[in-house]
């Protein structure tokens, strides 16, 4: 069910890397730091990433923010790639075991042949190259013979690229979807892509790239936010990465600015949901081109208009940035890097300052945002953090005792209750009642919470919510027992605050006006 005038910005920054992963030897990356590379250019000047805590990150050199606006992490890559498909659909949810298959020799012959006779086209190159220096080796060949450009990268990718006065661009359209669909199985590439150019030597590429991606293998934030009524927003090349799934709207850019023009136009509108965008240049025109002055210009005018972004956004919106891999402008090579990319998540409902270390993986941030709208993330892979960044409300602290109560152990009086304690750290412990044949065993959910929490190092507390009651949702105003009353006066002040009740009737109320006379360590002195 939809919740009200909330809203999700996640923005990729394609390609901002922030240093090499353990295992980079195995990918030739090792040394690769794309922010390291640019961040010490005269022209790069970023305040607003620094402000929220851009330099606090784990391994990140700079000079760090004494009290960051934002929370942040480092985030690895868990998936076995460094492309842009795997990279996103890790963000979105989707671990990949298997790498995509790369062709560092070009394609083989049997490849070649199937699409030359399914298109009625001859080909030529069919090696690794650069997208500018492919087009400037053989423009002239393919514009005298007709023939279809295809190369590939150390990404696994088929591109075609072909003169607009020679293949029409639908035409050119037409030939992808036939290698998308020739090319599945072992030769399933992540990615197809149009690289159309115009123009007389030196040929320049036009703004009509379309990448036409692998379908998901299995749900994603984007997906799973849909089919439950959200509105999924692609700005970018979001909606070609995942094929088109998961979206109600697509706004495809032409370049960083546009993107960020249409970023600001969807910011003004009362949606509710998931704005997904992906900021292209910094990895197609300056990490693969090795431009360290222009990708720190990149970022840096990224920054000024990441001023307005933080100034139109509302109470009940959440914004996170990050990356899907490293593109380092400043080693010999122009590919893809293996490198941990950064995380910074704001808001007004987001603590400032939170250090959330090394993630174990991208999808991490998928399963943020699905908690974010209150939407069950057991379908994608990935821990939410939430819980760690947020000021819990009332009713938000309630939900999770409601969540805590479905486990509840209570075959003998079929009252089933649920808590969630609420620590000064943030961090949030759930309890139910687990019930005994011999009933004196039998214990609290408040009491399952607090032991719980103790038992992990925890004994300063701020909140409890507790509901309970016989039937599938929670239908009484339950308070705590005399026994977890004393339990509480252990470890929480008088102001601690106790929440009861149900989402439409809550009741708040301090542990000095449930327990005025408690038994305390005072007693026994």
């Amino acid at each position: 069910m939809k919740k009200n005038n909330k809203r999700a910005f996640l923005i990729v920054l394609d390609s901002m890397g922030i240093g090499e992963m353990p295992d980079a030897h195995i990918w030739n990356d090792e040394g690769s730091d794309t922010l390291g590379a640019i961040q010490n250019h005269p022209e790069f000047n970023c305040p607003n990433l620094a402000k929220l805590g851009l330099f606090n990150i784990e391994g990140v050199k700079g000079e760090k923010a004494p009290m960051p606006s934002a929370s942040y992490a480092r985030m690895h890559e868990a998936s076995l790639g460094k492309d842009t498909t795997i990279g996103h659909w890790e963000i979105a949810g989707i671990c990949s075991e298997k790498p995509f298959p790369t062709y560092p020799d070009g394609f083989p012959a049997e490849v070649i042949e199937k699409f030359e006779k399914l298109t009625g086209r001859g080909t030529l190159c069919n090696k690794p190259y650069s997208g500018t220096d492919v087009i400037r080796d053989f423009g002239e060949e393919h514009i005298k013979t007709g023939k279809l450009i295809v190369y590939t990268s150390a990404d696994s990718v088929f591109q075609i690229a072909a003169h607009e006065d020679v293949v029409p661009i639908e035409m050119l359209y037409e030939y992808c979807k036939i290698a998308r669909e020739m090319l599945k199985g072992e030769h399933g590439v992540g990615r197809v892509i149009a690289r159309p150019f115009e123009g007389v030597h030196p040929f320049k590429r036009t703004p009509r790239r379309h990448d036409f991606s692998l379908v998901p293998p299995s749900d994603t934030v984007s997906s799973l936010l849909k089919d439950n009524g959200f509105d999924t927003i692609s700005v970018g090349k979001i909606y070609d990465i995942f094929a088109g799934v998961g979206f109600t709207e697509s706004y495809p850019t032409v370049s960083n600015t546009d993107g960020m023009d249409k970023l600001d136009a969807v910011m003004e509108r009362d949606f509710n949901g998931l704005c997904f965008v992906n900021l292209v240049d910094f990895d197609m025109v300056y990490g693969h081109r090795n431009d360290i002055s222009g990708y720190a210009r990149a970022m840096t005018e990224f920054d000024q208009r990441l001023g307005k972004v933080l100034e139109s956004m509302k109470e009940d919106d959440i914004l996170i940035i990050t990356a899907d891999h490293g593109c380092d402008p400043s080693t010999p090579s122009t590919d893809h890097s293996r490198e941990y990319t950064p995380m910074l998540v704001y808001g007004n409902k987001i603590k400032p300052g939170i250090n959330l270390g090394t993630r174990n993986t991208f999808a991490d941030i998928g399963a943020t945002v699905l908690d974010w709208f209150s939407v069950s993330s057991d379908k994608i892979s990935g821990s939410s953090f939430l819980e760690e960044v947020s000021d819990i409300t009332d009713s938000k602290l309630l939900d999770m005792a409601i969540e805590a109560r479905k486990n509840s152990y209570s075959p003998y009086s079929n009252f089933r209750v649920g808590a969630a304690l609420l620590s000064k750290s943030g961090k949030v412990y759930k309890g139910c009642n687990v019930e005994n044949a011999a009933y004196s065993p039998t214990n609290c959910a408040e009491r399952t919470a607090v032991f719980k929490a103790v038992s992990e190092g925890e004994c300063d507390f701020e909140a409890i919510a507790i509901v309970g009651g016989k039937g599938e949702e929670p239908s009484e105003l339950c308070a705590p027992c005399g026994v977890c009353r004393q339990v509480l006066a252990e470890f929480c002040t008088g102001d601690f605050k106790i929440i009861m009740g149900t989402p439409e009737n809550i009741k708040v109320c301090t542990l000095s006006e449930l327990l005025p006379y408690s038994f305390g360590k005072s007693n026994l002195e």
